[in-house]
């Protein structure tokens, strides 16, 4: 799995003209899914985002910070070859959008506060990024 953090003031999640998920002062979380991810995986990625201590040295555990995650299939892109992204390294949906669930599950059960972007949607993110600040995590 892997996962794009990025700490800001203010980010939202709109699908159509509904607004799916909006969150002041926390974490915008990009997951990705790769074919050997597990839910185990998913809970561990869970622990070090919430751990991650970005928030002027703190972590989201320490100030309570929310956290919008938002699925992101393109995380696993590959574009070393030609100019055409192949997507092959990313999960199916039928794979990735139940060990998002995991994540977003394991990310409550720390007692974080979770919104969500809309797996298989074609969304619009808006984000405004703090310091900037962000940070790439990988299991």
């Amino acid at each position: 799995m892997r996962a794009v953090v990025q700490t800001v003031s203010r980010a939202s999640v709109t699908v159509g003209d509904e607004v799916v998920g909006k969150i002041e002062d926390g974490l915008l979380v990009l997951v990705g899914v790769t074919h050997d991810d597990t839910p185990a995986k998913a809970a561990e990625l869970a622990r070090k985002t919430w751990e991650l201590r970005v928030l002027d040295d703190r972590s989201a555990a320490d100030v309570g910070a929310p956290v919008l995650v938002v699925s992101q299939f393109t995380l696993y892109g590959d574009a070393r070859k030609g100019r055409r992204p192949s997507w092959s390294a990313a999960a199916p949906a039928e794979i990735a959008e139940p060990l998002v669930e995991e994540y977003v599950k394991a990310l409550r059960a720390r007692g974080a506060t979770v919104e969500t972007g809309r797996f298989r949607a074609h969304m619009l993110v808006e984000s405004v990024n703090v310091g900037p600040c962000t940070v790439l995590l990988e299991l």
